[in-house]
């Protein structure tokens, strides 16, 4: 099944450190030879976790050695959606405008507005998670890892080797977003890599199949950076992520805000911001 190809805007989102080759064309090999000197293990699906030589299956040969850091919390689930879902969603995605974001990356945002300093939030123009998503949530939810996910907040986030997407290391907000990150690996294979949190120059390289679908939690989640490199983008790829609230707001001092926010959320009506 073909997916039309959209055209790209010749806009750079890029803010503060953030770069992609339109606006700092210079810099991207330097970047590049920084990440060649950095140790890469890359991660196994059959186990579904690191593990040591010898704990792993022996019908696994993608073993990771001991680790300065812990690492877990990471499942993956390859074949998710099937290749005609996969067709209705972005013809879907590609109905709505796609707004310049950072690192060569285009967005549509369905969520809260959120100020993660002064952690304030408020619906602002959010009109509820897409109708898109109600199939897919409720697929989730017959996952043991997911029976309890109610997420609030969408992002699709679109990356094209043409421009030089990449995402940099970096650890989600665990103020206002929950303990789970899960999202749906659209158009093309890529790689999810993550950097223990002691600097050292190594990572762990999650493949990414198209049509899987990832949740990272626990020590992956919080401890860890992750990252998308723009080696790892070798055709256009979409990011479909949901994210869940913290206790906070659901059972905690701001739990009427939240409850506000799930009910708005679950009306299934939204639209891009």
């Amino acid at each position: 099944l073909q997916v039309p190809v959209m055209a790209v805007s010749p806009q750079c989102g890029c803010k503060g450190s953030r770069i992609c080759p339109r606006c700092a064309p210079g810099e991207i090999a330097a970047e590049q030879a920084r990440l060649l000197a950095v140790q890469r293990f890359r991660y196994c699906p059959t186990c579904n976790s690191p593990t040591t030589a010898s704990e792993c299956q022996k019908a696994c040969s993608n073993f990771l050695p001991d680790l300065p850091a812990a690492f877990s919390g990471v499942t993956l689930l390859p074949d998710f959606i099937s290749p005609h879902e996969e067709t209705v969603l972005v013809q879907q995605m590609d109905s709505w405008n796609w707004t310049p974001s950072q690192s060569g990356r285009t967005k549509q945002d369905f969520g809260p507005k959120a100020n993660f300093k002064r952690q304030k939030v408020k619906p602002a123009n959010f009109t509820g998670l897409p109708a898109l998503a109600k199939p897919l949530v409720e697929r989730m939810q017959q996952l043991e890892c997911l029976k309890s996910f109610q997420p609030v907040e969408q992002c699709h986030l679109d990356y094209r080797p043409e421009l030089g997407s990449t995402i940099v290391p970096h650890r989600d907000d665990a103020w206002l977003w929950g303990e789970r990150l899960v999202t749906i690996n659209l158009l093309s294979d890529t790689v999810l890599s993550f950097q223990p949190p002691n600097g050292e120059a190594l990572e762990i390289a999650v493949p990414l199949p198209r049509y899987s679908l990832i949740v990272v939690q626990g020590s992956a989640r919080h401890a860890w950076t992750h990252a998308i490199h723009r080696h790892d983008v070798a055709d256009r790829r979409i990011a479909l992520t949901l994210r869940e609230l913290t206790p906070l707001f659901l059972t905690g001092d701001r739990a009427d805000e939240g409850l506000s926010l799930l009910k708005l959320a679950h009306t299934y009506q939204g639209v891009p911001m």
